[in-house]
């Protein structure tokens, strides 16, 4: 059953209970990188393989998202500072003990390429945040494989 999460702000980000970061480089450059985040959202089911579809909502200001196992979110773009910052925050979601969440994509120049910073940053109950602290390894594998598969398709 879905249900609505707290409206957290950018600001979350740096405050949330439980933030779990990841970084990696790629070839890729920023405006490269920004693009696919931010303006072709429906292609993130092509190089992100938790994803299985994003359609964007209200002309760019939200997002539906659905991952593998049946996950649902329903987003709002909290940033879209090309090429330096995408970010949104879960409204609803099917995802049992969430409280908040907000996920900001942080890009910054890496010689001819992109640093990529990921930062996943939640509240929710004791199960919701216990399930997270050991998860952080998995997420973090689908972070850097993302990143690789959406590196060579931006740099062929």
């Amino acid at each position: 059953m879905a249900h609505r999460l707290r409206p957290e702000g950018l600001g979350f980000v740096g405050t949330a209970p439980v933030r779990l970061v990841f970084a990696q480089e790629m070839s890729a450059s920023p405006e490269r990188v920004f693009h696919a985040l931010a303006e072709d959202v429906s292609g993130w089911a092509e190089w992100f393989p938790a994803v299985t579809s994003v359609r964007p909502l209200d002309d760019g200001a939200g997002r539906d998202v659905r991952l593998w196992g049946g996950g649902r979110f329903r987003e709002t773009v909290l940033a879209a500072e090309g090429p330096r910052v995408y970010a949104y925050r879960v409204d609803v979601t099917n995802a049992p003990g969430a409280r908040a969440l907000v996920e900001e994509w942080r890009l910054s120049p890496a010689g001819t390429g992109t640093r990529v910073q990921w930062t996943f940053a939640a509240d929710g109950n004791g199960v919701f945040r216990a399930v997270l602290r050991p998860a952080r390894a998995g997420l973090g594998r689908s972070f850097r494989g993302a990143v690789t598969r959406l590196d060579r398709r931006l740099v062929p």
